[in-house]
Formats: C-alpha cells, structure tokens, sequence
C-alpha cells in the first residue's frame, strides 16, 4: 500500500511538473523561481549577481557598413560601459564554477542613442524557448524533505527536453576560462543588420580575446581561489588595454533564425566587423555598470531582433529585475 500511495504522489508530482513547464511562464514568474532556488538579496540582480564593471571603447569597421547603417559601425570609437559576470543569483559562487560568463555591453551612440549587447562565453543556449528555461528552474528547485532538488525531477527534465543538449555537451568538454581577457563571448541569438538600402541580412556575432581563449585545467579546477577574475581584470586593465575582435557571420536565408540552440553552418562567411577595447575595470558596486539594465533589445538604427521567443522574453524578465532592485527588494 505505501509502495503504491509513493508511486502515485511521484506522478501527481511528475504531472504538475510537466504542466507547469508546457505553459508558457511569466517573467514574474521567471523571477520568482530564480528567488526561490537562490534567496532574495535586496537591491542586487536577480540572475548574473556576481560582476565587474568595465569601461572603454568600440570602433566598427566599414566591411560591416556593407550589412548595417547602424552609427556603431561609422569608424568612429564609440564609448562602452559593460559589465562581466557569473550566471546565477548565488553572490557565493565561486569564478571555478562550470558555467557560463557572461558579457553585456551597452554602447552609447551619438544623439544619446543606445545599443546593448548581452553575450554569453558559449555559443548555443541551453533552451530554445521559455518553457524550456523555467522548466529548468523548476527542475533545480530544492525539496523541502531534503533541502535539494530532486534527482528524479532534474532527470526526467533532461528526458524530455533535448533542446538542453547541446549547451550539455559543449559545457562537458570545456572549462571555465583563466581569466574574462581570455574569454570569448558569442550573441547566442541571431540579430538583422539593416543597410542604407533597406537589405536585411541575418547574423550572429563572436568577440574573440585578443590575446587568445585560454581555459583552466582540471587541476586548476580544484585550486583556484573562490574569487579571481575580477582581480584579474582589474589588474589587466591597470597595465595596458585589453581588446576583442568582434567576428560577423553572415547568415543565409535557410539558416535557424529563431532557436539560440542551433549552430549556424561552418561554412558561413565570417567578416571582422570591429574592435572592442577595454581601458578600466572596477568592483560594480557603484560603478557606471552596476544600475544599468542590459537589455537585449535596447537597439539602435540598423539593427533589429528576430522573432527568437528566448530573445523576445528576456527583455520583461530583465525589467522585472530591474524594478526590484530599484525598489530595494
């Protein structure tokens, strides 16, 4: 009898997972769950909590003007302000954790116009809708009999979700970088550059480290302090610029527009599309970075987002973050 009153609680539950996770979520409710597995600190991001503000500058090149009238491929050096992070509400995680980095610039445009980009240092995302990622949430979400998530429930969440797999696989064969300078970060999402004509040409983007992409070791792994990369940086910058190179590939028609878990063809066209140059990094609280709200569709002329739903929805998600922690909450 025990055996059988067991079975059908784990499917009551398996049940309630499953329905929850096939709607489609709030960003309320996105937030909420992002409390519930990592605690509320007041007046701090609810996701990426840990970060370094740094400042510098853009310059685009004229290879670019060819698929974009935007003002930030004009030749000229455009002003950034950005911030690298750790994903996550845990302000304990260590700089080892086997994770995305995250990288959000937003540069500032003549005529106070903006543009963001919010990159991750992985090139596909681990959800291709909503859905997928609060399921995931759900899934991590600590049981209160034990006071962590339930094994069952996170694999039955990877059973049914194959759009997880590839981020999956990518992480599993590469380790977090030795420093934010050795990082890569990619748009994930595929964006339309607009032209002087009007043409519109799908594209996806790459800012490679200068000095190359270098990756901790295993061993290294295990000895590393809890904090070093915003020392890191800070000490970088402090003796010279640390620069990227943004690569543009160009899409085709064919290619998957709206599923940030899809990689493009090898064989696209890649263009360097400009420089990015970073001059000065500071612990964020205070800093320029530290109010700033990096959203993804905060765009100016030229560009445009696709009709992604993860792209599309990360733009609510991040405004109710923001409210809350500019109310202290």
């Amino acid at each position: 009898m025990q055996a059988k009153i067991l079975a059908t609680a784990l499917v009551t539950v398996f049940c309630t997972f499953n329905v929850a996770a096939q709607q489609a979520p709030t960003a309320d409710q996105v937030i909420t769950a992002l409390e519930k597995i990592n605690g509320v600190f007041p007046g701090e991001r609810r996701n990426h909590i840990i970060g370094v503000c740094v400042g510098g500058s853009f310059v685009g090149s004229k290879e670019a003007q060819a698929h974009t009238r935007s003002a930030l491929f004009s030749g000229a050096a455009i002003p950034v302000v950005g911030r690298f992070s750790l994903p996550g509400g845990n302000p304990k995680a260590p700089d080892t954790a086997k994770s995305p980095r995250g990288l959000a610039l937003q540069f500032n445009l003549p005529g106070n116009n903006l543009q963001h980009f919010t990159m991750l240092n992985v090139p596909v995302f681990g959800a291709a809708t909503p859905q997928t990622f609060y399921a995931a949430l759900l899934s991590n979400m600590a049981d209160p009999a034990t006071g962590k998530p339930d094994p069952e429930k996170q694999k039955q969440f990877r059973a049914t979700h194959p759009d997880t797999k590839p981020l999956g696989e990518f992480m599993s064969k590469n380790n977090p970088p030795v420093s934010y300078a050795n990082s890569d970060f990619f748009s994930i999402h595929t964006f339309k550059f607009i032209n002087a004509n009007n043409q519109t040409t799908l594209v996806r983007w790459h800012f490679v480290p200068e000095d190359g992409v270098k990756r901790l070791t295993d061993a290294e792994m295990g000895t590393m302090p809890a904090r070093f990369l915003d020392d890191d940086l800070i000490a970088k910058t402090k003796k010279g610029p640390v620069h990227w190179n943004m690569m543009l590939t160009i899409g085709e028609a064919s290619d998957v527009q709206n599923n940030p878990t899809v990689y493009w063809p090898a064989e696209r066209k890649i263009i360097q599309a400009g420089v990015l140059t970073l001059t000065s990094a500071t612990l964020q609280k205070g800093a320029d970075c530290e109010k700033i709200n990096f959203d993804p569709l905060v765009m100016g002329d030229g560009i445009a987002p696709t009709d992604d739903p993860v792209l599309l929805f990360r733009s609510p998600s991040y405004a109710a973050s923001f409210v809350k922690r500019l109310t202290g909450n």
